[in-house]
């Protein structure tokens, strides 16, 4: 079975991590020109914002050491083959970090959040079909501590973004 290609974001966010960064309107509109294209060159860049290409190349590789921003390829899955998506819930016993780290491990898996309410752990999943969903909750539901999955197939997809912090 093929998995997806995809770009791994591993966050192991924490409450110790230091407080958020303030970007100023000129990182913002270069964030916002990557956005449009991640391969625009630095010189249009600096062009868009009116900075020199070394300023921009410079503001770049600033927010990229900050973990501000990644610069990444996004596939469509639609058009690679993988029509189902979905969105599982997960009940769980136990260590809610060792089950997440399980669950990171399955390569269908793209996002795995822990979360508070009725369900522990939510994690979104990109397959070839129905029986690909099938055994990736096969998968799911052999680790030991899940009690319990709800799974929510995307229909449609209406929006999807990531401007976060720049608008």
């Amino acid at each position: 079975m093929t998995t997806p290609p995809k770009a791994r974001r591993d966050n192991n966010h924490n409450d110790a991590r230091p407080g958020p960064v303030v970007l100023d309107d000129i990182s913002k509109r270069i964030i916002e020109e990557l956005q449009e294209d991640g391969r625009k060159p630095y010189a249009a860049i600096g062009k868009a914002v009116g900075l020199s290409e070394a300023a921009v190349r410079q503001r770049v590789q600033r927010l990229l050491d900050a973990g501000v921003m990644q610069i990444v390829a996004v596939t469509d899955p639609l058009t690679l083959g993988f029509p189902r998506q979905a969105l599982i819930g997960i009940k769980c016993e136990g260590d809610l970090e060792t089950v997440a780290d399980n669950l990171s491990s399955i390569d269908e898996i793209d996002y795995v959040v822990l979360t508070a309410g009725s369900l522990d752990i939510m994690v979104e999943v990109v397959c070839e079909g129905d029986s690909h969903l099938l055994e990736i909750l096969g998968k799911i539901r052999a680790i030991p501590t899940v009690r319990a999955t709800e799974t929510f197939v995307y229909l449609k997809l209406r929006k999807q973004t990531y401007s976060w912090g720049t608008r």
